[in-house]
Order: C-alpha cells, then structure tokens, then sequence
C-alpha cells in the first residue's frame, strides 16, 4: 500500500511538540484493521502457522501399532452401535428395535445401555489420541517426520465409520426435526411460517418425534436443504426409519466432500494432509455429531470446502492455464459457497475470503475489491435466487435465521457471562436479570466477531495470512462469540483451521476441547438420572481402565525415549 510524504516539522504536530489527535487515531485504526507493518511475534499467521511436510511412511512397529489402534477405535464404535439401541436418540414412535427379542432388552435396562456407550465413546476418543501421534508424526535423527500413509488414515477412518452409519441416531434429535419440516414442505406449506405442530398437528407421527421445544417453530435452515428434504419426504413418506436412513446418507456425501477437500486445502497451505484429515475428518465431534447425529453441517462444510478449493485453483491459477479454465473454476467454486450458504447461511463468510484473495491477485486496489465483489456477487445472487424461487420457499429463510437463539448454550461466551451474571445476582438476592444482561453482552460479542472478520478479510487482501487461515479464524470467532453454540458448531472452525494451523497452540487445545466435549454429552440427545449417570460413568471407567492395563504391551500407551531405526522400505497396513 502506498505511503504518504512525510510531513515537515511544522506540518507535523507530534515533531512540533503537539498531541495530534488525528494521526493518532489513524494509527491506532491501522493497527487495529491489520494495515500496518506485521509484526513477527504477534502476527497471527506467524502464531499459528508453520509449513509441514508430508514425511516418510511408519516403520513395521508403527504400522502393527496402527492396525491395533484402529481396531481398539472400531472395537469403541461397535459398541457405541450396540448401545445406542437403548441409550441413543431413538424416536417416540416406529422404533423398530421396540419389542424385538433381544435387541428391545437394551432399551429396559437404561444403566447398561448407556455404560455400553459411553464406553465405547471412550474407546473412539482414546483410539483417536492415539492415532494423532502418527498423523502428527515423529521424527527420525535426521528430523523428517513419520506419518502414515492417506490409505491408512482413509481405511481407519471408514472402519470406524461404518458402524456409526448403522446406528440409531445419537447426542441430538435434530434429524426428527429435518424430517417433520420436510414433510411440511412436500404438502406445499411453508416451513418458513409455521411449525411442525401447526403444520401436522400435535399427534402427528413426525410431530410426536420433534423435541417440544422446536414442534411450534419455524425452520431454522436454508432452502436448498429443505428442498432436499422435501424430495426425501417424498420418497421416505412418513417412514421415520427409511427417512433418517437417506438424511444420513447425504450427511455421509458432506463428510466424503469434506475428506476430498480438506487435504487439497492443506497441501495449498503447506501442511501435511494427514495431519489435517485426523484433527479435522476423523474428529470424534465430526464422528459423534456429522455421522452419527445426522446434521447438516455435515452437507454445508463440505460443500463449502469443495467450493473453497475449487475457487482457489482459478485464483492461484499458474501461467500456464488458460483464463477461460480459471475463470470456470473461480465460477464453480462461488456458487458451491453460495450453495452451501443455502444450507447454513454462515458458509457464505467463504466467499469474501476467495473474493479478497481474488481481488489481491488482480492488484489489491480498492477497485480490484469492487470488481471482485461485483462478479462474485452476481454468481451467488444467481444461486441463491435459483434456490430459493425454484424451491418454491422464496426468501422466508431470512426470517427465521434467528430461531436457534431461543436456546441458552453455556459453549457460548456471551450467553455464559450473561447466565453467570444472573446467577451471581440470584444469589445475591438481587434478582435475575439474565435476560437484560444477555441484551448487552450479546450485541457487544456481536461487533468483536465482526471486527474480528474484518480484519481478517483485510489482512487477505494484504497477504498477511491464507484466505483458508483467516476463514478459519472468523468462523472460530463467530462460533465462539455466537448467541448459540453447539458442540458441532465448532467443526465450523476446526475443519479449515486444520488445514492451516499447525501450531501446538492451536492443536492441543483443539484436541483437548474435542476430546472432552466428546465423552461428556448423553448418546440420547437429553437428559438421564444423574445417579444413571453415575453408575454409567463408575462402570465406564472401570472398564476402560481394565482395557488399557490389557493393552498396555500392545497400543503405544507410553510415548517412545527414541526413534527407531528406519527400515529399508516402509510398510503399508
């Protein structure tokens, strides 16, 4: 960016000895929007990136631990499957293990069923640590890296998988609320108006399924997914069974999107795509929530990514691809965005990031952003108006984007201070006044998110940072500074961040908050007895205790002292 001429002294307050409030406001503007010159400690890029390289393949010791491990983590799985027949998010009515001999007897002995999954919950999250330090990798003497190979992590990741897509859903009864919307949509009503209640009436077979909280409210989601819910309606009918069978389906083509795209966006980062796809696809959130949830940020994030990645070949397009090819690609990868956007509306954020690296390559001016801005824009309006008239929905999604604030969620910083605050007053005798102070805290969360964007869609346009890494950075911020945040959310950020970051700052307590989110949420989307919890929580850790002295000769409990030797060719498992 160019500089201004230096003033003269006299010209200048602050060398003639008086406070100019003016170039010292415009200073402190520059700083704070990135503009000025990087600093190489508090940069963010600096902070949480660092170049990986792919490095070698397992030594035979490590590739017999890594079957073990993969084993142990699909071993967690099973049972996580087994016991979801009675502690999982089964439906009110057409539950079709209801009453079956042998497979019925989970759902009367509660403590059993939910010891069963927690316990393999435990599994698949230790499986998971344990796997990171060959996705991660260790070094030889010589400091090259030992990772496993994409097939290993791609196999592992598909065995644990499987029985996840076999089981009842789990940790959230959202996919209920999918299916009664869809059908709202298939008799031709508008999901966008009126609820599943009003739309089915109370005693409905999909009503009876939808948690009270959502049966009177209207669709939180975007049309093109509602449009597919309504071709599913169609075709499922009133069946709950076949209907959360083909949702999964589609969430297992978002998940596969996201496992196409996330190693491409790594290597265009410089990061090794193993390491990327354990911390972002093999995430038990991803696992727990995307697959065996049912959600659909599972179809947003990877359509999203795809469109990332395939934006960003026509804007880093080499010299010697035509402008027509990079021109298609930067077409195609917009409105896959904007698709996505019509899903989720927050995926949308990609698109100023591909625009702002876009608008650098075509020089950084402001009229290279207008430009830009315009040509990407007319794209995604062109998606976007498709989708909704096509759809029949019309724009009645924007007005219910806010629907998902009725929930308080302590993941959320300004929704915990305000529920700390009124609880504080409570508890002075002052009252509760959580309601007024979440009035304040949330709009102030709402201008740090969005100066957080902003300075991060600045320093793409500047180059300070990748447009994968300063996407990541705003949807954390958004995430975290959200009225409501589920534990899925955090996919949001943690799918592209694990592309781009690589620091340990970033890693262990992504790792860390994964983990223990992970095993602390109940399989059945609610609420049990706490002392159930507690005999479930006693016998859980009773057992994985027993299983980990059983195996403490076999899985690489204990880090090694020193690499060992390499063989003359690695092995493949």
């Amino acid at each position: 960016m160019p500089s201004n001429p230096p003033l003269s002294p006299s010209e200048n307050p602050v060398a003639a000895g008086r406070p100019g409030i003016g170039p010292r406001t415009l200073d402190l503007t520059r700083r704070a929007l990135g503009l000025d010159r990087p600093s190489p400690r508090a940069d963010v890029s600096v902070v949480l990136h660092g170049d990986e390289t792919e490095g070698r393949g397992l030594d035979p010791a490590e590739t017999t631990q890594l079957h073990r491990i993969r084993l142990f983590g699909a071993t967690g799985a099973v049972l996580m499957a087994i016991g979801a027949l009675g502690a999982g998010a089964q439906p009110v009515l057409q539950n079709p293990v209801q009453g079956v001999r042998g497979l019925g007897l989970a759902a009367r002995m509660p403590s059993a069923a939910l010891t069963v999954t927690m316990t393999g919950i435990v599994l698949v999250v230790l499986a998971w640590l344990l796997l990171g330090r060959f996705a991660i990798g260790r070094r030889d003497p010589d400091g090259q890296p030992r990772r496993m190979t994409r097939s290993q992590l791609d196999r592992t990741l598909l065995l644990w998988i499987v029985p996840l897509v076999v089981a009842p859903p789990m940790f959230s009864k959202d996919v209920y609320s999918y299916l009664a919307q869809s059908e709202i949509a298939a008799r031709g009503l508008d999901p966008y108006a009126i609820g599943p209640a009003g739309a089915l009436g109370v005693d409905h077979v999909l009503t009876r399924t939808v948690p009270n909280i959502w049966r009177d409210t209207s669709a939180p989601y975007g049309p093109a997914f509602l449009w597919l819910g309504e071709k599913i309606a169609a075709l499922t009918g009133e069946n709950i069974v076949a209907g959360i069978f083909v949702h999964r389906l589609f969430a297992l083509v978002g998940v596969a999107l996201i496992v196409w795209a996330l190693p491409r966006l790594a290597r265009r980062c410089g990061v090794a795509s193993v390491s990327a796809l354990w911390l972002g696809a093999a995430n038990p959130l991803l696992l727990f929530h995307l697959v065996a949830g049912v959600h659909n940020e599972a179809l947003m994030l990877g359509v999203m990514l795809t469109g990332v990645e395939l934006a960003l070949r026509g804007v880093y397009t080499d010299g010697n691809s035509s402008r027509g090819r990079a021109v298609a690609w930067i077409a195609t990868g917009t409105a896959l965005i904007a698709l996505s956007a019509m899903i989720k509306l927050p995926s949308l954020l990609a698109l100023g990031f591909v625009g702002m690296a876009l608008a650098r390559r075509r020089g950084g001016s402001v009229r290279a952003v207008g430009t830009t801005a315009v040509m990407l824009g007319i794209v995604a309006a062109l998606v976007i108006g498709v989708v909704s008239w096509g759809s029949g929905l019309g724009l009645g999604w924007t007005q219910t984007l806010g629907t998902a604030t009725e929930v308080r969620s302590w993941m959320s910083i300004p929704t915990l201070l305000g529920m700390g605050t009124g609880l504080g007053g409570v508890l002075l005798g002052l009252g509760d006044h959580t309601t007024a102070v979440l009035s304040i805290t949330r709009p102030i969360a709402a201008v740090v998110a969005a100066f957080i964007t902003v300075r991060m869609l600045l320093a793409t346009l500047t180059g300070r940072i990748h447009p994968v890494g300063a996407l990541g950075v705003s949807l954390g911020a958004i995430v975290l500074l959200f009225p409501v945040v589920q534990p899925w959310y955090l996919l949001w950020a943690v799918i592209p961040l694990a592309a781009w970051a690589t620091r340990p700052i970033f890693r262990i307590p992504t790792i860390a908050f994964s983990s223990v989110v992970s095993v602390i949420l109940m399989p059945n989307g609610g609420e049990y007895q706490p002392f159930i919890i507690v005999q479930a929580a006693i016998a859980t850790i009773a057992v994985v205790g027993l299983l980990i002295v059983a195996t403490r000769n076999l899985l690489p409990w204990r880090g090694e002292e020193r690499a060992p030797a390499r063989p003359p060719e690695p092995a493949d498992a």
